[in-house]
């Protein structure tokens, strides 16, 4: 079975289990120490191999494209007018951008888990393996769990793979 270079971030819920906070931030923006969630998701696929990430928002996700998007001039000049302190920031914006090549989508209508990977079909082969994710699963793990998931792929067979955790309750 061929590695996937793309991915699929599915990020157009509400978040309405985090109200209010999300409100007016996105679930997937919401910090986790000194990060977003997805940030960490980017960050594991990226680990894994993935060069191609498309990210399917709605209308109220413009944060999570200003996250990933080339810092602005003001930005950048806030960061070296701020002396030892605040240019080392300057590589960590930077960084965010030039992780992997970044699609967004915007979703219209109505919303379901299989809706994202619809709208982005368009965007890779129906033979080409591609990692459909949550924006907001984030598990901690070394080698990442999608690393974890291509090698087992890789040993089993040539179709779907699915990860999954049982539950306890």
């Amino acid at each position: 079975m061929k590695k996937p270079t793309k991915a699929i971030i599915a990020a157009a819920g509400f978040g309405t289990r985090f109200l209010p906070q999300t409100k007016a931030m996105p679930k997937e923006m919401l910090p986790l120490i000194d990060k977003p969630i997805i940030q960490y998701v980017v960050e594991e696929l990226v680990e894994a191999g993935i060069k191609d990430i498309i990210i399917i928002g709605s209308a109220n996700k413009r944060a999570i494209e200003d996250h990933f998007d080339a810092p602005n001039e003001e930005l950048l000049a806030n960061l070296r007018a701020g002396g030892a302190k605040k240019r080392p920031l300057i590589d960590v914006v930077q960084r965010l951008s030039e992780m992997a090549n970044f699609v967004y989508i915007r979703l219209k209508g109505p919303y379901g888990n299989a809706t994202p990977l619809a709208c982005a079909s368009r965007l890779f082969r129906h033979d080409e393996p591609v990692i459909y994710t949550f924006a907001d699963d984030f598990i901690a793990a070394s080698p990442s769990r999608f690393r974890q998931m291509i090698e087992a792929s890789q040993q089993v067979f040539d179709g779907a793979f699915l990860s999954c955790k049982e539950n306890y309750r």
